[in-house]
């Protein structure tokens, strides 16, 4: 809430600096555009103005700042092309686009998906056959040689990786998926750059002034006192957040990988640039901008330095600024942290859009144990989020599955958290007993065996186990696993997100272990090449990769098809079987229950209980295009998934 003091600043520093900028740009535009243009600055610069203040208000050159970001985002805006301020003004008359049920999303790295742009606009007509409205391209710009993270480490916000193509390449892209009705989204990874980054050179020549883009220090004093708080983020990579630079003779503040320096929003130059750089991404047609470890920006002693309240002032402002400058694009926020921190960033205000990991990793969690009752309270109590938002939820990403399920959660169901976290890596590593699971770990902890878990869907849902056997009744309750899975996504609410070759049942990728470069890094096992030849099968329904195919199809169609699915509320049921997990979509006179049965043993619910909640004894399964007569009882069968009609 802004105070009416810090309102009264706003009001006087507007009135001061409007005309400034007017009398710099106005000149050279249409007197409307103008207009339209200082009515999103007046519109939202009192939210802009309060962040920058609380950030910043204590420094003597605050209100030169406060001018400079102005500056750099009007020019900004200024070089915008028409067709994206065309789009712009579509987007402020419909807010909600991200909320249509036409939304279905596909992630891939553009070499490992295509080679390259040129090539993945060639693959543009597979996106649209599978019905894909939301396009995530990993990582793509200028990273160093060598140890990246995955394009995680960024050289040069504005320059593409030379392997994969050009800005000009990455801009005519986004332009075409825009015509084929496809929304881009890029990483922006404003937490850290690369060590090779200009900024981080220019420091390491010993230029103080980009010394001060970066947190670093002289002695390990500050550092110990941090680092007694902190958690290590990649413990077998470096012990603590700090590493040092002999050239300079400094500790620099590297939260993830030593060669990915964390920039200093305490300096009010670093945030300026970094807006820039987002908003020269949007300018390039980038519709969905991927806010990437938003839990780190900024650092307090005697804190964990995650999640404090400053990240989300950050983020605030730079949702005003995207308001003012390019209103088509939404910011996504990417928090793998508590469920209940997730949240917090989520709304109008800072992120329209966020990652659910809490729903992914209670997926896998119900897969495994064949129990729903975890899920069901967690999305009771977490799901419900500000109408005007949504929810990206996906099965796995291109990073690994952690275990961000509250301890709350889990004693209620009645586990013991440490021991069920652990249950849950074994299960999906194959260690435990009667597992059909094939992942590997990722960064174990040998003391306390807790460990994150990489692995294609495919192989963790159980089909590679069930191919080593040629077991058909095992593949296809592999393929039943894989579907169920999905179709929770494509129906819950909010933008289901495939991770292209999914769709086609792509196993792990073993042979990333003989690449110098990925060995010990097991979340290559879920970064293959996309198999193309495999992809010839997917007409094939007598190939797993078709069968699963087929059924994403389905699963996109009748998303697509149904208004029930169209900016709908979610309402979550107790079905009375422990098994089965129940919600109702319902928007307006339409409405559907979903029903899916985690077990691979058919499973009952009371016709009694089906009919309390509004359904007839007789009910259309619109997944199956089937009648269902439910007099008594209705039995699903393993792993099934059903859409059920219901009159409002």
């Amino acid at each position: 809430m802004l105070t009416a003091q810090i309102m009264e600043h706003s009001e006087k520093t507007l009135s001061r600096l409007l005309p400034r900028l007017e009398n710099r740009f106005k000149g050279h535009l249409e007197p409307e555009v103008w207009e339209d243009y200082s009515r999103r600055l007046s519109k939202n610069f009192p939210q802009l103005f309060g962040c920058l203040h609380h950030l910043y208000g204590h420094l003597y050159d605050f209100f030169f700042h406060v001018e400079s970001i102005l500056i750099s985002t009007t020019e900004l805006w200024i070089s915008r092309n028409d067709e994206l301020k065309a789009l712009d003004a579509l987007r402020e008359m419909h807010p909600d686009w991200f909320q249509s049920n036409r939304m279905v999303g596909a992630m891939c790295y553009v070499d490992l998906y295509a080679d390259n742009l040129t090539g993945l606009k060639e693959r543009v007509g597979y996106l649209k056959e599978l019905g894909i409205t939301y396009l995530h391209l990993m990582p793509l710009f200028k990273v160093p040689e060598g140890d990246n993270d995955g394009g995680y480490a960024v050289s040069d916000y504005r320059e593409v990786d030379p392997r994969l193509g050009t800005m000009q390449e990455l801009s005519e892209l986004a332009q075409l998926l825009r015509h084929h009705g496809i929304s881009l989204c890029i990483d922006f990874v404003f937490n850290h750059t690369s060590e090779e980054h200009e900024w981080a050179q220019r420091a390491l020549a010993g230029e103080k002034e980009f010394q001060d883009y970066y947190l670093m220090f002289p002695d390990r004093s500050q550092p110990d006192a941090f680092d007694r708080d902190m958690l290590d983020v990649f413990p077998d990579d470096h012990i603590g957040a700090f590493t040092y630079r002999n050239r300079i003779k400094k500790w620099v503040w590297t939260t993830f990988h030593n060669y990915q320096w964390d920039l200093n929003y305490q300096n009010p130059v670093v945030f300026n640039r970094m807006v820039e750089e987002m908003l020269f991404l949007a300018n390039q047609g980038v519709e969905v901008i991927r806010l990437d470890a938003v839990a780190f920006l900024w650092k307090r002693l005697g804190t964990n330095c995650q999640n404090l309240p400053e990240a989300h002032i950050i983020i605030q402002a730079f949702s005003a600024l995207a308001r003012i400058a390019a209103p088509a694009i939404a910011l996504k926020s990417e928090a793998i942290v508590h469920p209940d921190e997730v949240i917090k960033y989520i709304s109008r205000d800072e992120c329209s859009l966020s990652y659910n990991p809490q729903l992914m990793a209670l997926i896998w969690n119900s897969l495994a144990t064949r129990d729903i009752r975890i899920l069901r309270m967690a999305m009771e109590k977490r799901f419900r989020i500000p109408n005007d938002c949504g929810w990206v939820n996906y099965i796995r990403c291109h990073d690994d599955i952690g275990w961000v399920i509250t301890d709350e959660d889990i004693a209620a169901a009645g586990y013991e958290p440490a021991s069920h976290r652990r249950f849950l890596s074994d299960f999906f590593v194959g260690k435990f007993e009667g597992s059909f699971s094939r992942g590997q770990p990722f960064q174990e902890n040998p003391k306390t065996g807790d460990a994150r878990v990489s692995g294609m869907t495919a192989s963790l849902a159980g089909l590679e186990y069930a191919l080593e056997r040629d077991d058909q009744y095992e593949i296809d309750l592999a393929i039943r696993r894989i579907l169920l899975i999905h179709g929770v996504i494509m129906t819950i609410g909010g933008i289901p997100l495939i991770y292209l070759g999914d769709e086609i049942a792509m196993l792990n990728d073993y042979e990333y272990n003989t690449f110098p470069i990925k060995t010990g890094d097991s979340r290559w096992l879920h970064r293959p090449r996309f198999d193309w030849v495999r992809s010839q099968s997917r007409d094939n329904t007598e190939t797993a990769a078709g069968k699963v195919y087929q059924g994403m199809l389905r699963l996109t169609s009748l998303r697509k098809q149904n208004l029930a699915f169209d900016r709908a509320e979610t309402e979550f049921i107790d079905t009375g079987n422990d098994h089965v997990f129940g919600y109702f979509r319902n928007h307006n006179e339409h409405s559907v229950l979903i029903l899916a049965n985690f077990s691979e043993h058919p499973q009952k619910i009371l016709g009694q209980s089906l009919r309390r909640l509004g359904l007839r004894r007789s009910v259309v399964d619109m997944m199956a295009g089937q009648v269902i007569t439910a007099s008594a009882e209705i039995t699903l069968e393993p792993y099934q998934f059903v859409v059920l009609a219901r009159p409002r």
